[in-house]
C-alpha cells in the first residue's frame, strides 16, 4: 500500500488529498474526545478540555496534534502526570486512514474515504474500550452511507439499501438463534447496526465476503491473543465491531474481492 507508487502519488497529490492529511490529525484528536466522552454521556462539543488528573484547563498549545504531546515528553504541563498514548495512537491512526485513502484512492472522492474511515475508526475504538457501539454514531452512519448512494452511486441505491436491511437483519437472527442454543447473548444489538452500515455503504452483494473477513481477522487476533499468552475459553468474547469495521473500510478501498 505504501510502496513507490504512494511516494509517486503523494508527489502529485491535488489539494483535496493534501488538505485530507493535514486535517488528519486534528480529526483524530476530535475522534479521541468522542471516544473518551460519548459512552459516558458527557458533552463533547460544549466542555473545555481539562488534565484528567490535576483538572487544569488545557490552552491552545495544550492541544496540537502530535506535537503538544512530543513538547511535553508526554506529560502533562501543569502537574506532570503521564498522560499515556490514547491520544496521539489515535491521532496517528486518524493520519494513516488518509495516508491509506490517498495510497488506494486518492482524487475528489478522499474526503468520502476519509469520513468513513474516521467514523469506523472512532466505532471501533469505543467498542474496544468500552464493548459499545453507540446508536448515536452507528444509525446515522447508515443513512450517511443511503446520502453518499443517492449523490454519487445513485444506480446502486436499491442495493446498497438493501444491504443495510439485510445486514442488520442477518445479524440479529444469529444473535436470536445463538441466544436460544447457548442461554447468553453472543453479539450485540450495537453489532447489527453496524453491520446494517456497512451494507448501506458496500451494497448486499459484499456482505458475505464482509463477515468472512471480519470473522477471519477475529480468528487472527485471538491466535495472536494465544501467543502472547493470553487463552480464550468457551465462555471468553472479542468486542466485534472492530473486526466488522476493518472489513468495511477494506472492502470499500479496494471493492469486492474476487472469490
Amino acid at each position: 500500500m505504501f510502496g513507490t507508487g504512494f511516494f509517486e502519488r503523494i508527489g502529485t497529490a491535488g489539494t483535496a488529498e493534501w488538505s485530507a492529511l493535514l486535517a488528519a490529525p486534528f480529526v483524530g484528536s476530535f475522534l479521541g474526545v468522542i471516544v473518551r466522552r460519548l459512552p459516558d454521556g458527557r458533552p463533547v462539543a460544549r466542555s473545555r478540555s481539562h488534565c484528567e488528573w490535576c483538572g487544569a484547563t488545557l490552552g491552545a498549545r495544550d492541544l496540537v496534534p502530535l506535537y503538544s504531546w512530543l513538547a511535553t515528553r508526554g506529560r502533562c504541563r501543569h502537574c506532570g502526570h503521564p498522560l499515556g498514548g490514547f491520544y496521539p495512537g489515535i491521532e496517528l491512526a486518524a493520519l494513516t486512514v488518509a495516508l491509506a485513502a490517498v495510497a488506494v484512492d486518492g482524487g475528489e472522492g478522499i474526503w468520502l474515504d476519509c469520513l468513513l474511515g474516521w467514523w469506523l475508526l472512532a466505532l471501533a475504538w469505543i467498542d474496544i474500550r468500552r464493548w459499545v457501539l453507540p446508536d448515536v454514531l452507528t444509525l446515522p452512519l447508515v443513512i450517511a452511507g443511503l446520502a453518499a448512494a443517492a449523490a454519487f452511486d445513485r444506480e446502486r441505491l436499491t442495493e446498497r439499501a438493501l444491504g443495510a436491511a439485510i445486514g442488520y437483519l442477518s445479524l440479529r437472527l444469529v444473535a436470536l438463534i445463538y441466544r436460544g442454543l447457548r442461554g447468553r447473548e453472543g453479539l450485540g444489538g450495537g453489532d447489527a447496526k453496524l453491520l446494517a452500515a456497512s451494507g448501506a455503504w458496500v451494497g448486499a452483494a459484499a456482505l458475505p465476503q464482509l463477515v468472512l473477513i471480519a470473522a477471519t481477522s477475529a480468528l487472527a487476533a485471538a491466535a495472536c491473543l494465544r501467543l502472547v499468552g493470553i487463552r480464550l475459553g468457551a465462555r471468553s468474547a472479542l468486542p466485534f465491531g472492530p473486526f466488522l469495521a476493518f472489513a468495511t473500510w477494506l472492502i470499500w478501498l479496494f471493492g469486492t474481492f474476487a472469490v
